[in-house]
């Protein structure tokens, strides 16, 4: 409950609460385990990376190995591998859009509500956000442009650990009467460890993770968002002097409405937005990007140059190399979320009777995200001069850092920005609804009335994000997304071998295939 405090806006009454109740939680688990005087790094990003490189690892490079394997079953190559068997229809039940469930087995190939394109934009649509923007100025701002480089190889990681735990979503995922997908880390915990006689322990993961789901949906899925299109929306509106300057609040109440009119529609209605919103909004922002380096092409090689050699030799506040390694693994992590489990949650609605089909397109997410974006975004921030490590900048310029690069090149391209970053957030936003009304349903049930509970619970956090500073937010988003990774980590490691038995199964179908045409 908000306490009105005289002479203080609504904004200002709405931080101090929020600040002063996530407090203790935010210092648990960002807690740093200290490596010189100066520098500490999180002990959950060490599980992160190192859960990362065994993956990588132990599946002998399959980020590398399979890339273009991916691609093609995006494009639909091996679809054809999904129409062994014969199903019936029934015509007794029908979901509540009219479909009967045996049709739209049919129709997409297996169980399953969503293409693997739609399945991937979803949660493309929940990591290319503001963490591309804002997060990579924030991570340069603190370790240079040699941040860039780490921030690429946690990337490049992550595709691995994404592999696994989308894999596992479709493995583990359950089909109602009613054709509705239910998947995601809460159920490939509690079942798949109950298959390994460890019952008692994966429920107990299950719910540790469905709890910080929740609250990782509230934070970095959700308040996160809005903050920072509100920041920029301000910023492109006369600032401080802005309509809107001190009253973010109408700005969420605004982005609320609009959320709530599609998150209602569950993921069929958020498919249907991202697989066409995902798209525009990354070219947009990625032509904006080209134009930039376009008018400064001479200076990327020297940018290049800048990346490599501040990656192992920085200097500035970052602490050094170990500073500069941490703050790109961290900004990577949060921005693309591989390991944390989140997405698993909306690759488990996917169409498809290979769990490990859909595991190989997952793992394109991290390097869209990361590799690609970020590091455009990061070419764009050091060609144009806007990396300074002599002062650490604060979380609320860090997307406006990225305006004024673009601005650099044509003065109204931060207009276009505000637009993307609007439908980035937005995007992301109405994808995280799904993953924590997905955990809410795991604890308290799948009714109509835990369902709307839930969903307005999520709206009002969205006024909530749009009025509090963001240093309370981004901690809080931190905290909640990092403290996911810690059951689901756990799941991972002891499910591998599951992963391993469906890739095996999905790699001999798509070999027989190859014969059977050559």
């Amino acid at each position: 409950m908000i306490l009105l405090v005289q002479n203080q806006s609504l904004d200002e009454q709405i931080n101090t609460q929020f600040s002063n109740g996530t407090q203790w939680f935010v210092d648990a688990i960002l807690a740093e385990i200290p490596i010189t005087e100066t520098v500490g790094i999180p002990w959950v990003l060490i599980i992160l990376i190192l859960g990362a490189g065994y993956f990588t690892l132990y599946y002998r490079f399959i980020n590398f190995r399979a890339f273009f394997t991916a691609i093609k079953v995006v494009r639909g190559n091996y679809d054809d591998l999904e129409e062994s068997g014969i199903i019936s229809v029934s015509d007794s039940v029908r979901t509540a859009d009219g479909d009967q469930p045996d049709t739209i087995r049919v129709e997409g190939h297996g169980e399953g509500e969503v293409s693997h394109f739609q399945a991937l934009t979803a949660a493309v649509s929940a990591t290319v956000g503001l963490g591309n923007i804002a997060g990579v100025a924030i991570a340069l701002s603190i370790g240079g442009a040699g941040a860039t480089l780490w921030m690429v190889l946690a990337g490049l990681l992550g595709m691995s650990s994404k592999f696994v735990e989308c894999t596992l979503g479709v493995k583990y995922r359950e089909v109602d009467s009613n054709g509705t997908v239910y998947g995601g880390p809460m159920y490939y915990l509690k079942k798949g460890l109950s298959e390994k006689g460890l019952a008692k322990l994966g429920k107990f993961l299950a719910v540790v993770f469905a709890i910080m789901c929740i609250g990782g949906s509230f934070g970095g899925g959700n308040m996160f968002q809005v903050n920072q299109a509100f920041k920029l929306f301000e910023y492109v509106t006369g600032g401080e002097t802005s309509f809107l300057s001190g009253n973010g609040w109408v700005f969420g109440l605004v982005m609320a409405i609009f959320v709530g009119i599609v998150i209602i529609g569950g993921i069929k209605k958020i498919a249907k937005v991202t697989d066409k919103v995902v798209p525009v909004m990354v070219v947009v922002y990625i032509l904006a990007v080209l134009v930039i380096l376009g008018i400064n092409f001479s200076k990327i090689p020297d940018a290049f140059v800048a990346i490599w050699d501040g990656a192992f030799s920085p200097q500035g506040i970052g602490g050094g190399f170990v500073g500069v390694l941490i703050q790109g693994f961290k900004r990577a992590a949060f921005s693309n979320e591989a390991g944390i489990g989140s997405s698993s949650i909306a690759h488990s609605a996917v169409k498809t009777k290979h769990p490990a089909s859909e595991g190989l397109v997952a793992l394109l997410e991290p390097f869209i995200d990361t590799v690609l974006v970020c590091t455009m975004t990061a070419l764009v921030l050091i060609i144009t001069g806007q990396v300074d490590t002599s002062a650490e900048i604060s979380f609320e310029q860090g997307v406006i850092l990225t305006a004024t690069a673009l601005e650099s090149g044509i003065s109204w391209f931060p207009y276009v920005l505000t637009v993307a970053v609007i439908l980035f957030a937005f995007s992301s936003m109405i994808s995280w609804s799904y993953y924590g009304y997905q955990s809410w349903s795991f604890l308290f049930g799948r009714g109509k009335k835990t369902e709307y509970t839930y969903k307005l619970l999520f709206c009002v956090f969205t006024v909530i994000g749009a009025a509090a500073t963001l240093t309370a937010v981004i901690d809080f988003s931190d905290a909640m997304v990092f403290a996911m990774l810690v059951p689901n980590m756990i799941g991972l490691f002891l499910l591998r071998k599951k992963v391993a038995a469906e890739l095996s199964k999905y790699k001999s179908l798509i070999q027989d295939k190859l014969k059977k045409s050559a």
